[in-house]
């Protein structure tokens, strides 16, 4: 009979967890946005954090073992993240291959760019990032040491604190970076509950498409964003940590963002809180599935349904632990000359000083947003290969009934949209953000050619996510044989 069980996606795997403060010096160089005025970030908002899991076979030992690192930072640059994944494969005694690294992508947590280590509060950038290094790494070994079979039980819903961001402002006669009260932005949110044999709640994790961006050039302070509400209301409930991992969301923000109030970025958080712990609320116990177990006659012929627990077979279903790293080839933009743009950095960089001195604060900013967007730009093309594609990396993970997803950049969030889409019988989390952080947007073909703020800093063509999206869903394919 059709519709007798609702099934509870699920993994069951070896899961072990750390966390660790990971909060910048006050001081350090902050200065995220190009309309920012200050350099050094003047106090902390909420901690910074990073979250370290572990993930192995139950059925497997000595099989694979993955660690993923969820830290509370805008993200760094390939030599910046290749250490980082270097100190945590040592500490877990893996390759490459098997650690991943991702990012909320807070843009208050500060910009840790080579190229801003000789700006005020850059001094601190080195020694902060070999902290942050060493820290991971004593938090992988401490989640090491405490390795136990869990479930992992995953659900749906919808949070509408994310919207669109492609806005045609028609007096201004172009599109701008903001809410799009027309637009249809993915408000997905996945929620996994990770629960050991006593149905105890050890950890949550939280996928969720939307740029921190609530805080912008007006905040000074060291902040997780929205993450850092979030998080605490989720815990507060669960009394488990709860992991915030980001979703693609090129093309997402807060629909009340680009602010300097603290109090929007609580309140964003918050929302995004009451909804995880509402898809929360909707599980049944782990191990279970939905079963209809039939007809009950009373003032009326009730159906009655009950979660029943899984049977040997489906408890081999959620044990499978298969997966790697792959690499596509995306084609590149025609490459920015470097030389020309030096000039504009050297030619908006004297405009802003003059501005300065002349008291239009206004036109400075201006100024100094122009300079920035050249010298972002320089130290993109440093780290872009030569030739006319480039070489993406990105991961798939099965773990029973779901599938992790990492991945480069910012994709627009058109990727999770078609890979859910495919792969309907799979709870699917993508992680962007995971290197690769050189080629900035992936944005839908029909989104180029616009003038949208996401083309400009893009370093690949049209077409590129598609390409990815066939790509990834060709290894899912292999992984789930379906």
């Amino acid at each position: 009979m059709v519709g007798r069980k609702q099934r509870a996606p699920t993994s069951r795997v070896r899961f072990g967890f750390a966390r660790v403060d990971i909060t910048p010096p006050v001081g350090i160089y902050h200065r995220m946005w190009g309309a920012a005025r200050h350099d050094r970030a003047t106090g902390i908002h909420r901690p910074i954090l990073g979250d370290v899991s572990v993930f192995e076979s139950v059925d497997a030992p000595g099989g694979i073992r993955l660690v993923r690192a969820h830290l509370d930072l805008v993200g760094l640059v390939a030599q910046q993240y290749a250490a980082l994944v270097k100190a945590l494969g040592d500490a877990a005694e893996v390759g490459r291959d098997q650690v991943e690294v991702g990012f909320s992508h807070t843009h208050a947590s500060g910009w840790y760019a080579p190229d801003r280590f000789g700006m005020p509060g850059g001094e601190l950038i080195a020694p902060f990032l070999e902290d942050v290094g060493n820290r991971l790494a004593e938090a992988c070994k401490e989640a090491m040491s405490e390795i136990r079979e869990v479930l992992i039980t995953y659900a749906s819903g919808n949070c509408d604190m994310a919207a669109d961001r492609d806005y045609r402002d028609e007096a201004f006669d172009g599109y701008v970076c903001g809410y799009n009260p027309e637009g249809n932005g993915d408000d997905t949110l996945v929620v996994g509950r990770l629960t050991e044999a006593d149905d105890r709640t050890v950890a949550t994790v939280v996928n969720y498409a939307c740029h921190p961006t609530t805080l912008a050039w007006e905040n000074t302070l060291i902040s997780p964003d929205y993450v850092g509400a979030m998080r605490e209301e989720v815990e507060r409930v669960t009394g488990a940590p709860c992991t915030f991992a980001l979703a693609p969301c090129g093309d997402l923000g807060p629909k009340h963002g680009f602010v300097g109030d603290l109090d929007v970025a609580e309140k964003n958080g918050r929302q995004l809180g009451f909804a995880a712990l509402s898809v929360l609320m909707s599980m049944g116990p782990p191990g279970t599935d939905f079963e209809y177990q039939g007809p009950v006659i009373s003032g009326a012929t009730i159906g009655t349904w009950a979660h029943a627990p899984f049977r040997r077979e489906r408890l081999r279903e959620v044990s499978i632990f298969d997966g790697g790293v792959y690499s596509v080839d995306l084609p590149m933009k025609k490459r920015r000359d470097p030389e020309s743009l030096r000039d504009e950095l050297a030619r908006w960089s004297e405009a802003e000083r003059a501005a300065d001195a002349a008291g239009d604060a206004a036109e400075a900013r201006t100024c100094g947003a122009r300079a920035e967007r050249a010298r972002r730009w320089l130290a993109r093309i440093a780290n872009l290969p030569p030739g006319e594609t480039y070489p993406y990396r990105f991961s798939v993970y099965r773990m029973g009934d779901a599938v992790w997803v990492t991945c480069g950049g910012e994709p627009y969030s058109d990727l999770q949209v078609a890979l859910r889409r495919q792969f309907p019988r799979f709870a699917i989390l993508v992680s962007p953000l995971a290197g690769n952080v050189q080629v900035a947007y992936l944005l839908r073909k029909d989104a180029y050619g616009k003038g949208l703020y996401q083309e400009e800093p893009s370093s690949l063509a049209p077409g590129c996510l598609e390409i990815l999206t066939d790509a990834i869903a060709k290894q899912i394919k292999e992984i789930v044989a379906e």
